[in-house]
């Protein structure tokens, strides 16, 4: 019996760690994301791009760069972009919505769009893909809006 315990006790460490490294992640690519955009803004007043090519080299245009392209997103679906942790959504023709792909329940990577919901394959959290509004499983909360623009057919992140 002893044995179970421990094993219990390290598998919630493990998830207290996981989470932690989830939410340590997100945390830091938000404040490179904030960094970029106020430091292309402030350094000369000028267009981000401007300022990002003089000062910010790397981190202003990593955030130039297209995350998608605008056919690369099904209407009334959505994609998930892991290597940016985003969902990139198209709730109506022409209309973008991109959210965190971290699950509002317990920090699991949400991984599948389909028949307009955005899952996560932990607890079974579903999301709806025009607000990330939870509507299934015991997720409480909606999942974090990213602000994103669309340029021609490209969407960056704003």
């Amino acid at each position: 019996m002893c044995d179970c315990r421990d094993t219990r006790s390290e598998t919630a460490l493990s998830e207290v760690t996981r989470r932690s490294v989830f939410g340590a992640a997100g945390g830091g690519a938000l404040v490179g994301v904030v960094t970029a955009c106020g430091g292309g803004v402030g350094a000369d007043g000028g267009a981000a791009t401007d300022g990002g090519n003089d000062t910010g080299g790397g981190e202003s245009g990593d955030t130039e760069a297209p995350i998608a392209t605008t056919d690369e997103v099904p209407v009334g679906g959505g994609t998930i972009l892991s290597e940016h942790e985003v969902v990139l959504t198209q709730p109506e023709e022409g209309t973008f919505r991109a959210f965190s792909t971290s699950c509002t329940h317990e920090g699991c990577p949400v991984d599948q769009v389909a028949d307009g919901q955005i899952q996560c394959p932990c607890h079974g959290s579903r999301f709806s893909v025009e607000d990330g509004s939870p509507v299934e499983g015991p997720a409480g909360s909606p999942l974090e809006e990213i602000p994103i623009r669309v340029e021609g057919d490209d969407v960056l992140l704003a």
